[in-house]
């Protein structure tokens, strides 16, 4: 008679959304670029905002906003303007460095469900700058508004102070959703910071020179400027758009930008 012989082989648990999320935590906070690009977003994010309320306190308070001059609400998030080019850097080096080491190769080979990975990384990547975004507004509201109280013109955390608060986080989280899906489009990390940043800040600022209504339009509706109102109590820009719409039209530009990365993500070699 032969002998039956046991079947050692170890049983192997396919992984998990968990299991891919707790992987993309890890690799996000390995890589030192990560605690660096961090840690300046919430210096420049907050100390900026802090440094300009210092700087035109005494003046603000010598303005009317009811005659045209600017209020205290325009400059109490101030800083968060640079802090989108760290929120930018995260999103995309989320995904290009992998690309840029090979590890992508292993990542879908652990993983060969594409899109989890995909979902993964930007659950890690929104929630981080989410919370990291909300809180630096906040330390900046803190700093800004100790020079604004003191020049008579501070502003209590409520209304639109409050929802600029977690709406910068959630600014931040959508812009380094949109980093992602360049990131994943072009595959480099010089290349997808490149074209965000000047699609963010250049182009966003050029379209202006379109003449007529279809410039306006067009400028209100930049990834840059759509959602800028849900950033700050009260617009530097009385005509854009309004600070839920806004955010309602980045969003959706956003996820066509996702879906595009994602299907191209699925024909495309690693």
């Amino acid at each position: 008679m032969s002998a039956q012989v046991a079947d050692i082989t170890p049983a192997v648990r396919p992984a998990g959304f968990g299991d891919v999320l707790r992987a993309e935590w890890v690799k996000l906070w390995t890589v030192r670029s990560t605690w660096w690009t961090v840690a300046a977003l919430v210096v420049l994010g907050a100390g900026l905002t802090t440094l300009i309320c210092w700087g035109n306190a005494d003046w603000l308070a010598d303005e009317d906003p009811s005659r045209g001059g600017e209020s205290p609400g325009s400059f109490i998030t101030w800083g968060m303007m640079i802090a989108q080019v760290c929120a930018i850097v995260v999103g995309t080096l989320a995904v290009t460095s992998e690309y840029g080491t090979g590890m992508i190769r292993t990542t879908f080979a652990a993983v060969p469900r594409r899109g989890v990975v995909v979902c993964a990384k930007a659950v890690v990547v929104c929630g981080v700058l989410l919370v990291v975004g909300t809180v630096t507004a906040l330390l900046g509201y803190v700093g800004g508004n100790y020079f604004l109280d003191r020049a008579g013109v501070g502003m209590a955390l409520e209304g639109d102070v409050a929802r600029s608060m977690y709406g910068s986080g959630l600014y931040l989280a959508a812009l380094g959703l949109l980093a992602m899906a360049v990131g994943l489009l072009v595959r480099h990390t010089a290349a997808a910071i490149s074209i965000v940043l000047a699609t963010v800040f250049v182009i966003g600022t050029m379209v202006i020179l379109i003449p007529g209504e279809l410039g306006e339009w067009i400028t209100k509706l930049m990834p840059g400027n759509a959602a800028s109102s849900l950033v700050a109590p009260v617009s530097f820009n009385p005509d854009s758009l309004g600070a839920w719409s806004g955010f309602g039209v980045l969003m959706a530009e956003v996820g066509v930008l996702c879906a595009l990365a994602w299907w191209l993500l699925e024909r495309r070699d690693a």
